[in-house]
């Protein structure tokens, strides 16, 4: 059972290797969504995640028999990082068995802590089923990363925290991979306050638990496809699912496109980095249908490698209109560039890239491409660009940028 008495405990427990992680207010994010917002930052653990909440108060409820077996997870990075260094504060031996897909960030992390790393299958599901292979023939400890009652309670400190430095907060969100944060988060909320709104997010391309709820059970969807690797579960936990259908009060579905805008939105106006799946919360702002509550967003972890980083950084400035590719005709004769430039100059437009193709048409005289690929303040400065390019006498025409 989740009881008071047991959260409590875990909150207590879990200062021995977690940081304090105050609420953020967002004056951006409030403006935009006509709420008072709140972050609550857990990528700024030392781990770079909530996860080492669960696995510390769950390796600390086990014998020393138990943990002198050795422990083993499977994880797509967060919860391999809270194990690794829970067992090594508990000198156990420990072994992370992490999906062939996980960012090389999150495997070099979780080794650094002394664990060792089994890369298996290409989504969670087929590393946990190999996992517990490994446990029951070499006698390991499991720890799961999400269908466990110590796991999820750990995990439900967060809420406590919330709570102290924020009595009155009317709805917190939380991001949903299998279910152990939004069990322990909303189990503890409606402890704390049954009035209060849990919202659980998933991604759209992940959102298995959406799909149980649905069916009043739990399903398992056919496949997993989405950027929040470490939300990408197909199975949500047997165990705590009826604490979650008893505690969440909705789940709201976020689209890939919407977590590489809220990317941008956290590194520009909070200059703060959170990985894709940590961003779901932050994404899901605008689907809440209220206004002038007091919001808690949950970030639940900031372990991006580089090269994701760079990645969707670029999606998201395509996205916002920041980068986009205009195609003009133009004939091939001296001055025609330079004068397309001075037209794209004085709207302050900054160049990034030129294509030239001479070959689109037979009669190079009558026409030639220009692909321009460049930078603006936003949508409206981009429209404004094309209009001076059409005021000039071309017909310009947007094309996929390809950076």
């Amino acid at each position: 059972m989740l009881t008071l008495d047991k959260f409590e405990e875990a909150s207590e427990k879990v200062k021995e290797v977690t940081l304090e992680t105050k609420l953020v207010y967002s004056n951006y994010l409030s403006s935009q969504t006509g709420n008072k917002v709140y972050l609550k930052p857990e990528n700024m653990q030392f781990t770079g995640a909530y996860k080492v909440r669960g696995a510390y108060y769950k390796i600390s409820t086990l014998s020393e028999e138990e943990r002198a077996r050795g422990l083993i997870t499977a994880s797509a990075g967060n919860h391999a990082q809270g194990v690794a260094y829970a067992a090594q504060c508990y000198d156990a031996k420990a072994v992370i068995v992490m999906p062939t897909t996980t960012p090389l960030i999150k495997v070099n992390h979780t080794k650094s802590y002394g664990a060792e790393v089994l890369l298996y299958g290409d989504v969670y599901d087929e590393a946990c089923a190999y996992a517990y292979e490994l446990a029951e023939k070499n006698g390991y400890t499991f720890i799961h990363p999400f269908d466990d009652l110590a796991v999820a309670t750990g995990q439900g400190t967060i809420a406590m925290e919330i709570f102290k430095e924020l009595p009155l907060v009317e709805y917190i969100l939380v991001p949903i991979g299998g279910g152990g944060l939004a069990t322990g988060v909303s189990t503890l909320a409606k402890l704390l306050n049954p009035k209060i709104k849990v919202i659980g997010v998933e991604p759209a391309g992940a959102s298995c638990m959406k799909a149980s709820f649905e069916a009043g059970k739990v399903v398992t969807l056919p496949t997993v496809n989405t950027i929040a690797d470490g939300t990408a579960v197909k199975t949500p936990g047997q165990n705590i699912f009826p604490y979650i259908k008893k505690n969440l009060d909705d789940i709201i579905a976020v689209n890939d496109d919407e977590l590489v805008v809220a990317f941008l939105d956290m590194v520009e106006n909070h200059k703060m980095v959170a990985e894709n799946s940590g961003l779901l919360t932050v994404a899901a702002l605008k689907h809440l249908n209220v206004k002038d509550k007091r919001v808690v967003s949950i970030i639940s972890g900031g372990n991006m490698d580089v090269i994701t980083m760079s990645s969707v950084v670029q999606q998201g400035l395509i996205l916002r209109d920041r980068i986009f590719t205009v195609s003009v005709l133009l004939p091939d004769k001296p001055g025609e560039l330079s004068k397309v430039s001075e037209t794209i100059a004085k709207e302050q437009g900054n160049v990034i890239k030129l294509e030239h193709n001479q070959f689109v048409s037979i009669n190079r005289n009558a026409a030639v491409e220009l692909r321009i690929t460049l930078e603006s303040f936003g949508t409206d400065h981009k429209r404004q660009i094309m209009k001076a390019l059409e005021k000039a006498g071309y017909k310009p025409k947007q094309v996929r940028t390809s950076l």
